[in-house]
C-alpha cells in the first residue's frame, strides 16, 4: 500500500511540474500545499522524481511509470521497499554494476541505449570519458565545503559530534552526503563555504599578486572572489553582475566571510561597459561565464529534458559578446581566467579559440575539471593573457 501512495504521489508531482522550473524551486512549493507529507514521504518523493529525471531522454516511449522503474533500478546502489515492491528481480540485483544493471534493462527494454540519457555526446569537451560521463548521471552529486582557514578542526569536530560522514579532499575541502543539513549542525558559525569541488579547483588557475587590482565580472554570489581572497587578501576587488538580487545575496555573503573592501557594479557586459568603467585597467579578470549549466545536470537532472540543442549556439554568442566587452580592461600581459560549468566544446575550447584568433589572448593553459569522476560539477577553466603590444 505504500508503494502505491508514493507512486501515486510522484505521478501527482510529475503532472504538476511546469517543465521550466527548476525542481529545486518546484518541490518545496508542492510539499508546502500537501502539509499532510510526512519527512519520510517528502524525502521518497524527491528521491523518486530526481531519479525519474536521471534516466535523461533514454526509452522515451515508455510510461512515466515503467522509465521510473529503470531509474530506480540504476540509481539506487541499496534495497528500498519502492523497488521491491514493483519490481522484486531487478531489487534482488541492485548492487550489480552499472554495466549489470543495464544489460538486465536491455533484456527487458531492448530500446534502452545509455547514449539516450545525454544525447549531445558529439558536442562534448575532448577530454571527456563519454561512456563514464553518461553513467555519472545516475550518481547523486556529493556536497562540497571549503573550510575558512582556521576553522577546520571545529568543522570536523562537529560534523563528527552530528555523526555525518565526510571524506577530507584536501586543501580545506571536504565532501558530504548530499541533503546534508549544515544549518541545523552549524546554525551561527559561519566557518566554511558551501562550494563544488571543480569550483574550488579553479583558484589554482588564478596566481594573484599582493596589491592587485582584479575584477570578477560575472560575480553571481561570489564564491571565486572569495577563493581569489583567500589566496590573497590584499588585492583592490571589484565585482559586477546583471542581477541586482544576486549582488544583494553576494553582499551578505562576503559580510560572513569578512570581505568588506570591494566596489560592487550592476553592468549588463554584452553591452559596452565604457561609461561605468572607462578608468579601470586590471591586473587579472575572472569571467565565469553564463552557460549551459551542462557541466552540473547531475544535480539538476530535470534539465536534460528541458535542454534544447540550439541554446549552445545562444550561449556561444553571449560568451563571445561579453569576452569582447571585458578583455580591453585587463592590462597587457595580465590574465583573463575563463571558466563555465559546461561540457559542451562550443563553449570551452572553441571559446579559447575566439580569445586566442580573434581578441589577441595568448592562452598559458587550460583544462576540463572532470567532476564526473568524483561525483562533482564538470567545469572548464583556461588562464589566458593579454599580449604585449609590439
Amino acid at each position: 500500500m505504500k508503494a502505491l501512495n508514493q507512486l501515486k504521489t510522484f505521478n501527482r508531482i510529475l503532472d504538476e511540474y511546469p517543465a521550466d522550473v527548476p525542481l529545486g524551486k518546484f518541490l518545496p512549493g508542492f510539499y508546502r500545499q500537501n502539509k499532510q507529507m510526512g519527512s519520510t514521504d517528502r524525502r521518497v518523493a524527491s528521491r523518486l522524481v530526481y531519479n525519474y529525471f536521471r534516466l535523461g531522454k533514454a526509452l522515451p516511449a515508455l510510461p512515466p511509470d515503467a522509465r521510473l522503474m529503470v531509474a530506480e533500478f540504476l540509481c539506487n546502489t541499496q534495497s528500498n521497499s519502492f523497488l521491491q515492491h514493483f519490481m522484486p528481480d531487478w531489487a534482488a540485483c541492485i548492487n550489480f554494476t552499472v554495466n549489470e544493471k543495464i544489460a538486465l534493462i536491455k533484456a527487458k527494454y531492448p530500446d534502452f541505449k545509455l547514449a539516450d540519457v545525454f544525447p549531445w555526446q558529439g558536442e562534448l569537451s575532448g577530454d571527456i570519458d563519454k561512456q563514464a560521463f553518461l553513467k555519472s548521471f545516475f550518481v547523486q552529486p556529493d556536497l562540497y565545503i571549503r573550510i575558512i582557514e582556521g576553522h577546520e578542526q571545529q568543522v570536523k569536530a562537529e560534523l563528527t559530534k552530528a555523526d555525518i560522514m565526510f571524506r577530507d579532499e584536501g586543501e580545506s575541502c571536504l565532501s558530504l552526503p548530499n541533503g546534508t543539513r549544515l544549518e541545523h549542525i552549524f546554525p551561527n558559525q559561519h566557518w566554511f563555504e558551501v562550494q563544488d569541488y571543480s569550483s574550488q579547483q579553479t583558484a589554482h588557475f588564478f596566481k594573484p599578486e599582493k596589491w592587485d587590482k582584479w575584477w570578477d565580472a560575472c560575480a553571481a554570489s561570489g564564491g571565486k572572489s572569495l577563493l581569489l581572497h583567500g589566496i590573497q587578501p590584499d588585492i583592490k576587488l571589484v565585482v559586477s553582475d546583471i542581477r541586482e538580487s544576486i549582488l544583494a545575496n553576494l553582499d551578505e555573503r562576503f559580510r560572513q566571510a569578512g570581505l568588506v573592501k570591494y566596489q560592487k557594479k550592476l553592468l549588463d557586459l554584452t553591452q559596452d561597459p565604457e561609461q561605468e568603467m572607462h578608468d579601470y585597467a586590471f591586473d587579472g579578470i575572472i569571467l565565469d561565464a553564463p552557460c549551459s549549466g551542462s557541466g552540473t545536470w547531475g544535480r539538476t537532472p530535470e534539465m536534460i529534458s528541458q535542454f534544447d540543442a540550439q541554446r549552445i549556439a545562444f550561449f556561444q554568442r553571449l560568451q563571445q559578446s561579453i569576452v569582447r566587452n571585458v578583455v580591453k580592461y585587463l592590462k597587457p600581459g595580465k590574465p583573463l581566467i575563463y571558466i563555465t560549468c559546461s561540457a559542451f566544446k562550443a563553449e570551452n575550447e572553441d571559446a579559447v579559440d575566439f580569445m586566442v584568433t580573434e581578441l589577441g589572448l595568448k592562452l598559458e593553459e587550460m583544462k576540463v575539471l572532470k567532476g564526473y569522476e568524483r561525483r562533482a560539477d564538470t567545469m572548464f577553466v583556461a588562464r589566458l593573457t593579454l599580449q604585449m603590444p609590439g
